[in-house]
């Protein structure tokens, strides 16, 4: 088993319903590394704010309450912010695996393997669909407002365009193409290769 300083630390970035947080938790049993997700965090400063973020059917960001909040998230760049200040004191302090939407723009350190997950709206609405429960057409809406929020949330706290310059990615893994299997998989493989493992 390789020492703690010789793990590495994994970033994945992505659209939404694409597949991070799946082959996240994957890389994080394989290499024995902590999991965090930005959304998590984001979350529990959601029930700082007096939210119930408790759902026992679907991804508690579908639900109207989660529309509420985010509608707030937009008012206050505090929040995002905030998500990101403590995700990279984590990134600082040990090695992780962690899903972040901005972070590979953010942190800039080369032992630090950043993945951009790839996939069409019409496939991560399936995904969705059959995660949550619910039908495609309105998975298919729900993506295409999470996405277009995330473009102009980001646009505006960093100047960034989320989805547009992947050149700070590492690997691009297109989720159109192979099976959630055979991503964590290739992705595995990386990994190893790249820390020698």
């Amino acid at each position: 088993m390789a020492t703690t300083a010789k793990k590495p630390s994994i970033v994945i970035s992505g659209w939404p319903a694409v597949g991070k947080t799946t082959i996240a938790g994957e890389l994080a049993k394989e290499f024995g590394l902590t999991m965090y997700n930005g959304g998590d965090i984001l979350k529990m400063l959601a029930r700082e704010k007096g939210y119930s973020t408790d759902t026992a059917k679907s991804d508690w960001w579908d639900t109207p309450e989660a529309k509420m909040f985010m509608q707030e998230r937009k008012r206050d760049p505090t929040f995002d912010k905030r998500v990101d200040k403590k995700l990279e004191e984590i990134l600082k302090t040990e090695s992780a695996v962690i899903t972040s939407y901005t972070l590979p723009w953010l942190v800039n350190d080369g032992r630090i393997i950043k993945f951009w997950l790839k996939g069409s709206a019409h496939s991560r609405a399936k995904r969705m669909a059959n995660r949550d429960g619910i039908a495609v057409a309105e998975a298919e809406k729900i993506v295409n407002l999470r996405d277009n929020e995330n473009i102009k949330i980001y646009k505006n706290l960093y100047g960034f365009t989320f989805g547009e310059d992947l050149s700070v990615f590492d690997y691009a893994l297109n989720t159109d193409l192979l099976s959630l299997d055979a991503l964590i998989e290739v992705a595995k493989l990386i990994v190893r290769r790249q820390v020698g493992r």
